[in-house]
């Protein structure tokens, strides 16, 4: 089942409906005064406001977190479960509120004439954030090795998407809490972004040097990644994963100067062109990280890579500049790796809580 773009109703508007027009009332209803928060956080295109007609199709529709105490979770949970499938509406805005399960992994909806097989979670708070970021940060601030076990996509989840009501305060604490990296975990993160682009930006160079001219245009495509990644860490927005990266880049105020130049690196067949677009990206990312104020001012403009013909920001300095005003011991102790999700991109070790926390404490 699929949606007009006329007759589209996002998937945040669509659960704010169903909890004030639905859930709340039977809520009222069958546990009056129970303490609660609804929310619509986590996993799903539509947490991040991405949502289109195209994600109808599937694992998409009125869907709510509803989070309890953990003692009110264990005792009144399946109770509630049970009375919302009894008591839900078939529909929310011509939206059945009934998901066919058809394999481990795709839900399709459709009306029903018996219970609804609702996407209402019941849970607490606690439990959900341990088994989604691998911490429970309600009880405690998160670690150093913490905020570097966590993907950004994982903390762009937990921030982003709606809180309908917070009855608890637990989650909107959280929220804020996570809103943002500790600034000192932040300055060693932009250090360890511009070390990552400091190693790589001589190779398109290189690459052309020698006729390669598909490496050169492979090592471009990485660096557009990792600057576009660095605007986002500078504009203080945490990365989604790379479905969503160039519409989050999209939305920050540098896009619109960036874009055509990164673009442009991109569609590039000769290798004078790519790297002019490469080097004029470089200095404009170079400049915003300046007007940050959080190192002290560095030359912006590119120059020669040690005499060879072709033009570099020599993007270390930058990474050592940030690292300077590092002050946690910690954090300058470890080799400016990062975190997990900016040295690792494949899926399933970012998905395993156990693989991302085995690797960050096996790091000195």
């Amino acid at each position: 089942m699929t949606t007009s773009d006329a007759d589209f109703l996002s998937g945040l508007a669509l659960s704010r409906i169903l909890y004030e027009e639905a859930v709340q009332p039977i809520l009222a209803e069958t546990y009056p005064g129970l303490p609660h928060a609804a929310a619509l956080v986590g996993a799903g295109s539509e947490v991040l406001g991405f949502d289109t007609p195209r994600s109808t199709d599937h694992d998409w529709g009125p869907r709510l977190l509803l989070f309890l105490t953990p003692q009110d979770a264990t005792v009144h949970g399946t109770r509630i479960h049970r009375v919302l499938a009894e008591q839900l509406p078939k529909q929310i805005r011509g939206r059945p509120t009934h998901f066919r399960q058809i394999n481990d992994r795709v839900g399709h909806m459709q009306p029903t004439d018996g219970p609804v097989n609702h996407r209402v979670l019941t849970l607490d708070a606690g439990s959900w954030l341990t088994g989604h970021l691998g911490v429970d940060p309600t009880s405690a601030e998160p670690t150093v090795r913490d905020w570097l076990a966590i993907p950004q996509q994982h903390l762009a989840e937990v921030t982003g998407g709606e809180v309908f009501h917070d009855g608890l305060g637990t989650l909107t604490t959280v929220r804020e809490r996570l809103s943002w990296y500790p600034d000192q975990v932040w300055r060693y993160l932009l250090a360890c972004q511009w070390q990552r682009i400091s190693q790589e930006e001589a190779f398109v160079g290189r690459c052309a040097d020698v006729g390669d001219a598909l490496g050169s245009a492979v090592v471009a495509g990485r660096l557009v990644r990792d600057l576009m990644r660095l605007c986002l860490l500078l504009e203080r927005r945490y990365a989604p994963y790379s479905k969503w990266l160039g519409s989050t880049f999209r939305q920050l105020p540098v896009a619109e100067t960036l874009t055509p130049l990164l673009q442009g690196a991109l569609a590039a067949t000769q290798y004078r062109q790519r790297a002019k677009l490469l080097c004029d990206a470089y200095e404009a990312v170079a400049t915003l990280h300046i007007e940050t104020g959080l190192t002290a001012p560095l030359a912006t403009a590119c120059r020669s890579y040690h005499g060879r013909p072709y033009r570099v920001l020599f993007a270390e300095r930058f990474a050592a500049a940030s690292a300077k005003t590092v002050t946690d011991p910690h954090l300058r102790s470890l080799p400016r790796i990062g975190s997990v999700d900016q040295w690792a991109d494949n899926t399933d070790f970012l998905g395993s809580q156990e693989l991302r926390r085995a690797v960050v404490e096996a790091v000195p």
